[in-house]
């Protein structure tokens, strides 16, 4: 059986990950923004205070999961870049 006899290229899929926590990260800006504006504008426009109170919860859940797509992508950078390069 054969081995590998260095350390393999991590480059790619360090890449790919990367890559993938970008789109994500403009997926949910964009769509977060596009839902932000309209809570906004529902709780702006809501006659019935339980409305408004929906509005409101519905911000702070957009805000924490912006938030929380932020802090996974930073945590994902963190983690591929501790791994160490390859010598090749």
């Amino acid at each position: 059986m054969v081995f590998l006899t260095g350390d393999p290229d991590l480059s790619a899929i360090t890449n790919l990950i990367n890559n993938w926590i970008h789109i994500g990260q403009a997926l949910v800006g964009s769509i977060g923004a596009l839902a932000f504006i309209f809570a906004f504008l529902w709780k702006i426009t809501s006659v019935e205070a339980k409305a408004a109170l929906e509005a409101k919860q519905w911000i702070q859940r957009i805000v924490v999961g912006t938030i929380g797509v932020e802090v996974a992508g930073a945590l994902v950078s963190i983690l591929t870049s501790s791994v160490p390069p390859s010598t090749h």
